[in-house]
């Protein structure tokens, strides 16, 4: 028998939810990609639902999150500030922590 605890986390902002694994996801797919409509297609989802979280996350935070540049001769793009790049390091960090905290309840659980 293998036991699980399943569990999401998410950081919310007065009722509404700042950060979670899906924003997340999009800003570190902006940070591999340099391009929003990359990021949406490499995570199978669309630019409109990609910008919308994005553009969540960036509208409740303290400092813009993302720079976009319009197009031209080497096209346009969107890249992580360095505020965006903390934040989701500081996310991954409280989510590994939660999930070793949650191994450790498991491995009591076994050891019944």
């Amino acid at each position: 028998m293998s036991l699980k605890i399943r569990s999401r986390i998410w950081i919310e902002l007065e009722d509404q939810v700042f950060l979670g694994e899906g924003r997340v996801q999009v800003l570190k797919a902006i940070d591999e990609m340099g391009s929003l409509s990359k990021a949406a297609k490499s995570l199978n989802m669309s630019y409109k639902k990609a910008w919308r979280l994005v553009d969540s996350v960036n509208a409740s935070a303290k400092r813009p999150v993302i720079i976009s540049s319009i197009g031209g001769k080497e096209g346009g793009g969107t890249q992580l500030t360095p505020y965006g790049k903390s934040l989701v390091h500081l996310f991954d960090e409280i989510n590994q922590g939660c999930w070793d905290y949650l191994d450790t309840q498991l491995d009591k659980i076994e050891q019944l």
